[in-house]
């Protein structure tokens, strides 16, 4: 099986958009993440979930979870806050920071696929050619299908 064959439909987001409604995106649908594109479409990266944590979670806090106890529902709701006004490319962490793209040729196979993501440590993987993203590909399905060949 080839990358392209595998590949699902995922949510895309681009670098311009509103970051409170990727944030909303990744909640309601409970993704790992989104796949973060230009504004011409091209992949960027990978938004993960922790990411926009980070970036809801004040540093000291972050630095010393004990203070979290200290913050009550009400309080931990404003936390939301921070993102509004806010765009995608905001939340990212600076290029020299950001994780290789986990990223394939649609004539990739499973096996290279796999690799690449146990590699990079991530569980979505981008299916492009062309610089045009034809899907994703998530750890998960990778799993499922390694599984499936291992079945007696």
């Amino acid at each position: 099986m080839r990358a392209r064959e595998v590949a699902e439909d995922y949510p895309l987001v681009k670098v311009s958009d509103d970051a409170l409604d990727a944030a909303r995106l990744l909640a309601q649908r409970r993704l790992p993440g989104v796949v973060v594109v230009d504004d011409g479409g091209r992949p960027v990266t990978v938004l993960p979930g922790s990411q926009v944590l980070r970036f809801l979670i004040p540093g000291y806090v972050q630095d010393d979870p004990s203070l979290a106890r200290v913050y009550d529902e009400r309080t931990a709701d404003k936390c939301a806050s921070t993102l509004r006004g806010r765009t995608v490319k905001e939340l990212l962490p600076p290029k020299e920071k950001r994780h290789e793209l986990a990223i394939v040729d649609g004539s990739a196979t499973v096996m290279e696929c796999a690799a690449l993501m146990a590699r990079l440590r991530t569980p979505l993987l981008v299916v492009a050619e062309k610089d045009e993203v034809h899907g994703v590909v998530t750890a998960s399905h990778l799993l499922e299908l390694l599984l499936l060949a291992d079945r007696p």
